[in-house]
Formats: C-alpha cells, structure tokens, sequence
C-alpha cells in the first residue's frame, strides 16, 4: 500500500515541473518547510544547487540551520531538480 505523503510529494512535483525549473525551487519550499516556516521565511534565489532562504533574525537562522538536513531531504522529496545544500540569510 502506498503511503499518503508519497502521493502528496508525487503530486505536487507533477505540478512543479509545469513551471520553470528555478521557479519550481523557490516554490517548493514552502510545501517542504510547513506552513508555520514557511509563513517567516522566503526561498529568494537557487544557483548551482544553492537554495537560499530568507529568514527575519538570526535566532531563525540557527534553529533552521540545525534543521538543515530535514528541509534538504524533503525538499528533495518535491523538487524538480537537487537541491545540494539550503543556506538561510538574515533579511537586512
């Protein structure tokens, strides 16, 4: 039997390879980080494997670091191309 969330992640790569392949990135992330992440923080570029994401401090930055490893693989779950690794920057 498959599983609910191996559906969901092949759904939504279905529709984020309808969008140009950058784009999909930047859009992926809000559907690999949740909804409470995703509503403090902004996937704002992806060069060379790169995703870098907009966090509001620098307390963010740590805890989302430390969470790093989760966010890369399932962001790897749904994106459209590898992401190799996730970078968070304080938004200035």
């Amino acid at each position: 039997m498959e599983r609910a969330g191996t559906r969901v992640d092949r759904t939504i790569n279905q529709v984020l390879r309808r969008v140009p392949s950058t784009n999909s990135i930047l859009l992926a992330w809000p559907v690999a980080c949740g909804s409470a992440v995703a509503d403090r923080t902004r996937a704002i570029r992806f060069e060379n494997g790169v995703l870098s994401v907009e966090v509001p401090d620098h307390g963010w930055r740590r805890e989302l670091t430390a969470l790093a490893g989760q966010f890369l693989a399932a962001m790897n779950r749904v994106a459209t191309e590898r992401v190799q690794r996730i970078e968070f920057v304080v938004h200035k």
